[in-house]
């Protein structure tokens, strides 16, 4: 079977093979109580659709770089997640990211030419395969319901991506995003806060140099209350912070704070 054409793979997926009826005729889709993938990645994309139930559970912020993206923040350190453990066990009750019950599936070209997106996963997988029990791929040499509804699913996230692209342009068209920093004070220690950087926030004070015309679009179209979602999701860190020294991770839990990037 040909892998799909790949340059950089995206967060979690090890691999790209392209789903189909004659070599997957009688794979199934099974189950799973924990997503090994998961328990060590401390940031997850997430589309802006997400952002009214994803702030009441992650700080949002947006990655570095030029072209910024939504983030839902697990955990401020790198390897560090509160939400699940080592192995992907879920800690608690907590939104999970539409990124994450996507995974091993996506949608992707087959030729670089090409328009037409294939349902396509990661063969390295575990949910996947020729098992006993769980959701056949197919039935008669035909996309069962069940893959129906992944391939709706994908579809879905793809088109809410194209609008997650559009929404961070308007805030990078003005000017807005600026690079964050966040200091956190340790109860015990309140004159070594430890200081969070390298991602990226809306600038509160530009915001509120908009012009009106620009406000009230960004209103009537449903943008403003998103940036307002990711302002006040800001004041998670800190719960993840103290999540993170109760479980013996991160830097308030290794001894004196250490500045520098999650």
């Amino acid at each position: 079977m040909a892998s799909a054409p790949q340059t950089q793979l995206p967060l979690f997926y090890k691999d790209l093979m392209p789903l189909n009826s004659r070599d997957h005729s009688a794979w199934k889709a099974r189950t799973v109580d924990k997503a090994n993938w998961l328990g060590s990645q401390h940031a997850i994309p997430l589309t802006v659709e997400e952002f009214p139930l994803a702030q009441r559970t992650f700080p949002i912020v947006f990655s570095a770089g030029d072209s910024p993206v939504p983030l839902a923040l697990m955990g401020l350190n790198e390897g560090v997640n509160v939400f699940f453990d080592e192995e992907g066990v879920p800690t608690g009750d907590a939104y999970i990211p539409a990124y994450i019950r996507r995974y091993p599936f996506l949608l992707a070209k087959l030729r670089p030419d090409a328009d037409e997106m294939s349902l396509c996963f990661d063969p390295t997988t575990d949910i996947l395969g020729e098992f006993k029990e769980g959701e056949a791929l197919f039935a008669d040499g035909q996309p069962t319901e069940h893959t129906k509804g992944v391939l709706d699913f994908c579809e879905r996230f793809e088109e809410a991506g194209a609008r997650t692209q559009t929404f961070v342009k308007e805030l990078t068209d003005a000017e807005l995003l600026m690079d964050g920093e966040v200091a956190i004070q340790q109860a015990d220690k309140p004159d070594q806060p430890y200081i969070y950087r390298g991602f990226r926030m809306v600038n509160q004070d530009k915001l509120k140099e908009l012009d009106g015309d620009k406000l009230k679009a960004w209103h009537d179209n449903g943008m403003l209350p998103l940036v307002y979602a990711h302002l006040m999701s800001l004041d998670l860190m800190r719960f993840i912070f103290a999540k993170q020294t109760e479980l013996g991770k991160g830097p308030g839990a290794a001894g004196p704070a250490a500045n520098g990037a999650g």
